[in-house]
């Protein structure tokens, strides 16, 4: 018989034919219904060629008379049996597994499909006349020895497998071993492999996870992926605690900021006493596990610009040495240089031009600096609000809401821009949401300091209803495309009804 004849003679004996169909078979529904499984196929298609490789050898060696063509036979059926049990489990893991939602770790993956062929080729030499008993006896003096040897090896893998069993730590979990937290991207037989916020991998070995105390974080049973964290701050003692909760409360709740949870809601407690100040911390839950500093800055911003605006000041230190030294002058122009910047912001507003200079003076005086950080909301659309502002520097976004509930932007203003003149003139609900799109200064005008130039100057409401009436005439205008004398008429009758707002609301008497 010739070598080609006792090749195929060869391969008939050892099924291969039926052995590649299956194979194709398997290669191609995997290849449809799990194309992200390319290692296992790539596995099957190697073990394939190492089949035809020793089939045609032993072939050959047959056709040439030599003895060493029964072992590599005996060899390639080995080789086919492992090839069965790696496409059946292309088949399992990679395609009905996966289509019934169950997902399985490579770990007890590879355990199944070792142990699978270590029967195969148990099964395969016995049914080809192998002597196994010698054969067993020696691999378990090996197996002894080997275990002695990679005592530290076995124990990795075994803790692996252990893990992914039990499902203790999964991949994506965030966790904390020691002082080093990061995220599991991958277990591997001897070891896991985590992420840490400092663009670094952490190699832990498994035996180290399963002897250590390790903390997942954000994990509860029942409940969404958040993490709580702690943000702390002084105030001295000169300021109500009550206070202190009520305004970083509000400058947290008011406006959600994202990553963090609105259920359970930002808390801020009294942590302690200290001999010149108290304690403060935020707790709030962090959604996104991966943001956690930054996340804890926005929330000291909000909490900085929310004392700011209370006019409460973050604790200085009992020691602290100030070595600037302070005198009567020093402060003075202090004071000069910030009444001219107020008195400068007051003369650009219309509203406030036909106030004589020490009115405008006084008004000057009465403001109030507030700070905003970016995202929070300065005022919102329906609310009751007595103030003017003044912006110094910085960007808003002005929103309404229509029907639906859904905000538009109408406008934005920068510095040198002022909102609520209304408001303050005639205590109408505010009309839009200004919400600071950057970090924005602001001056603040309430309604008592303009109430008290009324009381001395009644006769000044009605420049100031003119004024205001003639600049929601101009947007009417606009808006409707009135002519002259429609909006002559138009401007009359607003200011009649302004006139008349501005005095009830400040209980000024009304005149003929």
């Amino acid at each position: 018989m010739g070598s080609w004849s006792q090749v195929l003679a060869e391969a008939e004996a050892d099924h291969t034919a039926f052995l590649l169909g299956g194979l194709v078979c398997v290669l191609l529904l995997a290849r449809l219904l799990a194309p992200a499984e390319k290692s296992l196929r790539r596995g099957l298609a190697l073990l394939f060629g190492i089949h035809l490789g020793l089939v045609a050898t032993a072939g050959l060696l047959r056709s040439l008379g030599s003895a060493a063509a029964d072992d590599l036979q005996m060899l390639a059926r080995v080789v086919a049996g492992i090839c069965a049990v790696k496409a059946a489990a292309v088949l399992l893991f990679g395609v009905l597994l996966p289509r019934l939602g169950m997902q399985t770790s490579r770990i007890l993956q590879d355990v199944m499909i070792v142990g699978a062929s270590v029967v195969a080729f148990f099964y395969v030499a016995s049914r080809s006349g192998v002597n196994l008993s010698g054969l067993i006896a020696t691999s378990a003096v090996l197996t002894g020895v080997i275990g002695f040897a990679l005592h530290d090896t076995l124990g990795n893998v075994i803790g692996g497998l252990q893990i992914q069993i039990d499902k203790s730590i999964r991949i994506g979990d965030w966790i904390k071993v020691g002082d080093v937290s990061g995220r599991v991207v991958d277990t591997r037989w001897r070891f896991t492999a985590v992420e840490t916020r400092n663009w670094e991998t952490l190699i832990i070995p498994n035996s180290v996870l399963l002897g250590e105390r390790v903390y997942v974080l954000g994990r509860r049973m029942g409940q969404p992926v958040q993490w709580r964290r702690w943000v702390y701050f002084n105030v001295d003692f000169r300021h109500a605690p009550s206070q202190i909760v009520r305004v970083v409360l509000d400058a947290l709740i008011q406006v959600p900021i994202e990553e963090v949870a609105a259920e359970p809601e930002p808390q801020c407690v009294l942590m302690d006493l200290h001999e010149s100040y108290a304690r403060y911390a935020v707790r709030y839950w962090l959604t996104n596990l991966k943001l956690d500093d930054a996340t804890d800055s926005i929330v000291r911003t909000r909490i900085y610009f929310a004392l700011k605006r209370a006019g409460i000041p973050l604790s200085i230190p009992a020691h602290a040495v100030f070595l600037t030294e302070e005198s009567s002058e020093r402060e003075q122009k202090k004071q000069r240089e910030e009444q001219g910047r107020r008195l400068k912001a007051i003369e650009k507003l219309e509203i406030f031009r036909p106030l004589p200079d020490d009115e405008r003076a006084f008004l000057a005086e009465s403001l109030r600096y507030a700070p905003f950080a970016a995202g929070e909301v300065l005022t919102r659309q329906g609310a009751e609000g007595h103030f003017l502002y003044l912006i110094l520097g910085g960007e808003v976004s002005v929103r309404v809401t229509g029907e639906g509930a859904l905000a538009r932007e109408v406008a934005r203003l920068q510095a040198g821009d002022f909102f609520g003149e209304m408001s303050l003139m005639t205590g109408e609900l505010r009309s839009a949401t200004v919400v600071a799109t950057a970090g924005v200064e602001c001056y603040r005008l309430d309604k008592s300091a303009f109430e008290e130039i009324l009381r001395r100057r009644p006769e000044v409401a009605e420049p100031v209803a003119e004024i205001l009436a003639r600049r929601r005439m101009e947007l009417t205008a606009v808006r409707e495309g009135l002519d002259q004398e429609a909006q002559t008429r138009r401007l009359a009758a607003a200011k009649v009804d302004l006139l008349a707002r501005i005095r009830d609301f400040f209980g000024l008497e009304h005149r003929a």
